[in-house]
């Protein structure tokens, strides 16, 4: 070992193949170490003169010296020659180093994105999100699997989070990292952490411990095909003198990074022999950076190398005592702060960022940073555009069409018909891994595919060393499960040209195979087949075809269509109209997001029913999508569900006539009117358990009396009105003429005063109302007057659970007296009543025989909303105590 050490170059040594400079080169400020005469141009350094040296004119080696940027020293600063001494030396090594800080400044800190304008450059300082860097306390051996954009902690010891400040940091054993290897699919973000490096560096806010960091760009296609470390360095450095031996003289102080290492194609296989331990020596650059990463060349120096996962083997087999970190995206408070970082506008990022959260697929994709990258370019686009977000076109399928395109763009060559079979190989591979569960492929798999194209595959495969003593070679999977199964839907939607894969056994190009698998048991499918309808649709067909080269099939429409049809007749009861009743056919169509081709799928469905759901912001705008293209609909019913909203007092979508014990707010009431007026053929709407209030039903009145509503039924239970909506009410009960029954039981603040003006509606011409339901509003006789003189028209009164007392039901029994009474149905709570009330109410019974007197309060409860959160039974209200006259009697 001491041998080896005497054999490194030092840097008060001389160099083998070049000329000494003479004892005393007078005036020559760096005492140069000059190249021979006769070295060939091409081995000069970077970017250098053939200029002599530009010193004093006494310098005797001037007219050799080929550049005027020096070179190395082989005196010692003040052995030789007058003006150059410690200090000077000093000044002008501090003057170079902030010269190349102002080099890295310029060069790093802006950068222009894929769709940038000209000249648009944007700042990493108010541009770069926090990645979460996995550290794992690994052999390289091991497995790196980071197959959902997020690290394994399924096997073996947790994964230790650091950041771009630690990643030079001791690890928990106290080891501190000469060599860091930081792993990460496309799209992950490597260059721009390198950039962030990079730049705080100078800021002097990380890695203080290094005098200088090179970062070399292995995607250049510049890079020379050989090279010294002392060019490598020079090209970093595009100033005049630069002063490489002084740099070189402490290796604990340097730093090179390798970005995008993958990008060499090294095998990095180099006999020990032929590995430089001079940093002057030209060699191939394979040869330089393998002696770099072998600590031949500058032992003591760092190295940060940057690599997708397909790297990770060659690597190995030439790092000692490395460490590995996997870069794997955004948390979920990242993801959030890239969107305000990328809008620079707080509204805005906003409500993208609400948009995404409320897909649970497309939020789940966001942890890839060029996947939000892709989702925010593509919001900002509708945002700019004034388009409200709500109906968005763009849905989950299009945001994995254009990472598609991104990947594609960075294919090594362009060949259109190689892309179409390779992409349909690769997906091939997914669906094959979906149908049988399968998230890991071995290196078999992929060779019996050919997907082994080197151009291709890193593209879209992770590649995962094996551990130690596995013999079935590298593991490959899928950025994220999501992206395979988008792929997989994709293997579905392509036109095959003959060559499909042969090893995928009974996997079958089938759509209907897919569908009907779905129908009978294979819920997990449920996601891809929802990508088949994005895939569908004629934006992504055009946009397959022209921007990324790929043909897609024109039979798959109409199998889903046919499939959708026939699912809708299969759940149709005999004598009843079709219905819909399952949530993923709204998520299809919404995919999709073709009017005209939803009008076809839901033509001759009238019935939509749904039943206990919590219903995200994604659900409602999937909903809303398809209520609005679809002209048959008559009754809606979303029982049991709850509503949910991202920021409270944010307009949610109108998504449905009958939302029961739903806990709709206020703010949507705005959108149901408009939906009321528009859609001519609803006719329930059903609101239950909201917070509607008096300002929400006042909204509500003003669709009701539009000329475009033909609503028959409303129902607003336990919806917290008081008196003060109740002449909204009248107004809509006097214009509208189609309403036919209204609801609103459970109203505890109604109370007498609401009910007489409820009644001044009712005695309008135009009104024809024929069912009022008052069930358990705190109501008393002395609003037994009003309801007796203003209910022309009823044929179904409720009053039940209400307080009205003998005199009250007294006065109401001498109006039903009446020939012309048309109410055939009168809700009360009989239990209790005195013996004379009960004897008037068995004699109008007797009297008019179709009349029907009892509790009618109907027995519907609320599944989750209000019977969970309100302290009553049936019949009781929250606080108060239960009355025998409330107590349910026969029914008359």
């Amino acid at each position: 070992m001491q041998k080896e050490e005497e054999t490194r170059w030092k840097p008060d040594q001389s160099l083998p193949g070049r000329s000494q400079a003479p004892a005393k080169a007078k005036g020559c400020r760096w005492g140069c170490c000059c190249f021979p005469s006769s070295l060939p141009a091409a081995l000069l350094p970077a970017h250098g003169s053939t200029s002599p040296c530009s010193e004093e004119p006494g310098c005797s080696i001037r007219a050799q010296c080929p550049s005027q940027r020096c070179c190395l020293p082989l005196r010692e600063p003040g052995s030789g020659g007058s003006g150059w001494d410690q200090a000077s030396t000093a000044k002008g090594i501090a003057e170079h180093k902030q010269k190349y800080k102002e080099h890295v400044i310029q060069g790093f800190l802006r950068y222009k994105e894929v769709n940038s304008c000209p000249g648009e450059n944007l700042s990493i300082r108010s541009h770069y999100t926090t990645l979460t860097i996995a550290r794992k306390p690994r052999s390289k051996h091991e497995a790196v699997d980071i197959t959902r954009g997020c690290a394994d902690t399924s096997n073996g010891p947790a994964n230790v989070t650091v950041t771009t400040q630690t990643l030079f940091n001791p690890d928990e054993d106290g080891h501190m990292p000469q060599v860091v290897v930081l792993v990460g699919a496309p799209g992950m973000g490597k260059t721009m952490t390198v950039r962030k490096v990079m730049v705080e560096w100078v800021e002097g806010t990380i890695y203080t411990q290094f005098d200088y960091i090179f970062c070399i760009d292995c995607k250049d296609i510049a890079l020379p095909k050989e090279a010294s470390v002392a060019d490598l360095v020079s090209k970093c450095c595009p100033h005049r003198r630069v002063p490489v031996g002084k740099i070189l003289e402490d290796q604990k102080k340097i730093l090179f990074i390798l970005d995008g290492f993958e990008a060499l194609g090294f095998a990095l296989v180099q006999p020990e022999d032929e590995l430089s331990s001079d940093p002057r020596a030209v060699k191939p650059l394979e040869t330089t950076l393998m002696s770099l990463m072998k600590k031949t060349l500058l032992p003591d120096s760092s190295l940060l190398i940057t690599t997708r996962p397909t790297a990770l083997q060659s690597l190995g087999q030439c790092l000692e005592g490395e460490s590995y970190m996997e870069i794997v995206g955004f948390s979920g408070a990242m993801r959030e702060e890239y969107f305000h970082r990328y809008f620079g506008n707080d509204h805005k990022a906003d409500v993208a960022f609400g948009f995404a959260r409320a897909n649970e697929i497309l939020y789940s994709l966001c942890v890839i940073p060029i996947m939000s990258w892709t989702v925010c370019t593509i919001l900002k686009q509708e945002l700019h555009q004034e388009r409200n977000l709500m109906e968005c076109s763009k849905a989950t399928t299009w945001m994995g069409v254009c990472y598609l395109s991104w990947l594609v763009k960075r294919r090594g060559r362009d060949n259109p018909q190689g892309l179409q079979r390779f992409l349909l190989k690769l997906c091939s591979l997914a669906a094959d891994g979906i149908w049988k569960h399968k998230v890991l492929f071995e290196e078999k798999e992929i060779k019996d595919c050919a997907l082994d194209q080197p151009d291709l595959l890193p593209l879209f495969l992770h590649e995962k060393i094996p551990r130690k003593g596995v013999d079935h070679g590298n593991i490959y999977s899928f950025t994220h499960l999501h992206l395979q199964e988008f792929f997989a839907a994709m293997f579905y939607v392509l036109e095959d040209d003959g060559e499909m894969v042969g090893g995928s056994g009974a996997i079958t190009q089938d759509i209907n195979v897919l569908l009907e698998s779905y129908s009978e048991s294979r819920e997990d499918l449920n996601l891809t087949v929802r990508f088949l309808f994005g895939l569908v649709s004629q934006e992504s067909i055009e946009y397959m075809d022209n921007i990324i080269g790929c043909r897609t099939s024109p039979r798959a429409k109409e199998d889903l269509l046919k499939w959708l049809q026939g699912r809708h007749k299969g759940i149709c009861q005999p004598g009843q109209g079709m219905k819909v009743s399952q949530l993923d056919t709204f998520h299809f169509l919404f995919e999709m997001n073709e009017k005209s081709f939803t009008q076809r799928a839901l033509g001759g469905v009238t019935d939509m029913d749904l039943q206990d759901m919590k219903l995200s912001l994604y659900d409602q705008m999937a909903l809303s999508f398809c209520i609005r293209q679809w002209p048959g609909l008559c009754s809606v019913t979303l029982r049991g569900c709850s509503f949910h909203q991202q920021h409270p007092g944010e307009e949610v979508a109108a998504s449905g006539p009958r939302l029961q014990w739903c806990r709709l707010p206020e703010s949507c009431c705005a959108a149901l009117a408009a939906l009321l007026a528009r859609h001519r053929s609803l006719a329930r709407l059903e609101l239950g358990d909201t917070a509607l209030g008096d300002g929400g039903v006042r909204l509500l009145c003003q669709g009701l009396r539009q000329p475009g509503c033909c609503l028959r039924v409303l129902r607003l239970r336990y919806s917290r009105l008081t008196s003060a909506c109740c002449k909204d009410l009248a107004a809509a009960l006097s214009t509208s003429p189609c309403l036919e029954e209204l609801d609103l039981s459970f109203s505890e603040g109604l109370r007498d005063a609401g009910v007489q003006l409820l009644c001044e509606g009712l005695q309008h011409h135009c009104c024809r109302l024929q069912t009022l339901r008052l069930g358990s509003c705190r109501l008393t006789g002395a609003c037994c007057r009003a309801l007796a003189v203003g209910t022309p028209h009823l044929i179904c009164l409720d009053l039940s659970d209400n307080e009205l007392g003998a005199d009250g039901i007294l006065q109401l029994c001498r109006q039903l007296r009446h020939p012309a009474c048309p109410l055939r149905a009168l809700g009360l709570s009989t239990a209790g009543l005195p013996e004379d009330v009960l004897q008037e109410l068995a004699a109008l019974r007797a009297l008019k025989p179709g009349l029907k007197v009892g509790y009618l309060l109907e027995q519907d409860t609320p599944q989750t909303g209000a019977m969970a959160r309100l302290p009553f039974h049936r019949g009781v209200l929250p606080g108060r105590r239960v009355p025998p006259s409330l107590r349910r009697g026969p029914l008359l």
